[in-house]
């Protein structure tokens, strides 16, 4: 069986194709379109092992430790105003038979501070570290705060050292920014 098809059966079927698959579509709504990038990167990470606390040569404690750390992904002025959120994830493993206090400075090029965060360290030891998790989640009025910065100091203070001290204290940590464009 041969089927014939006529110029009037094709432009019908292409009208009724072409008609019956067209929606109203309102192209103005490309406007409310919003992305919203989300970027992880690495941010700080150390080993410090006891004997770091401790000047063995001078005989005295040595409480606070601090590293500075660049922060160039701020650097961008269209990372600075499309900033909406930043998820600081710090994770510590102690070893060490003292507890600690860490303090994440956040300053301007001018060594401003511009935001502070801090948490507490638990208390382990060499035969059962301890894993302290902490979360600072910054949005708002304090991400304008957090953009003018472009380093952070990490300090890490133990109560107390000595030459028997023994066990090691890590960080590693990420951040996850929300930029919205």
């Amino acid at each position: 069986m041969k089927i014939n098809l006529t110029p009037v059966f094709i432009g019908f079927l292409l009208f009724f194709v072409v008609v019956s698959c067209v929606k109203d579509t309102d192209f103005d709504q490309a406007d409310e379109i919003v992305l919203t990038p989300r970027v992880d990167l690495d941010l700080i990470y150390f080993n410090l092992v006891a004997s770091d606390f401790f000047d063995s040569n001078t005989s005295n404690q040595i409480l606070t430790l601090s590293d500075t750390t660049q922060l160039r992904f701020l650097n961008d002025v269209e990372v600075q105003e499309n900033l909406r959120r930043a998820d600081f994830y710090f994770k510590f493993t102690n070893s060490i038979e003292r507890t600690f206090e860490a303090e994440f400075q956040f300053l301007s090029p001018q060594n401003d501070t511009t935001y502070v965060a801090q948490t507490t360290v638990a208390q382990g030891s060499v035969a059962n570290p301890i894993i302290t998790e902490y979360t600072e989640i910054v949005e708002g009025a304090d991400i304008t705060d957090l953009t003018r910065a472009s380093k952070v100091i990490v300090s890490v203070t133990i109560p107390s050292s000595n030459a028997n001290l023994e066990g090691a204290l890590n960080l590693q940590s990420k951040v996850t920014y929300y930029v919205e464009l």
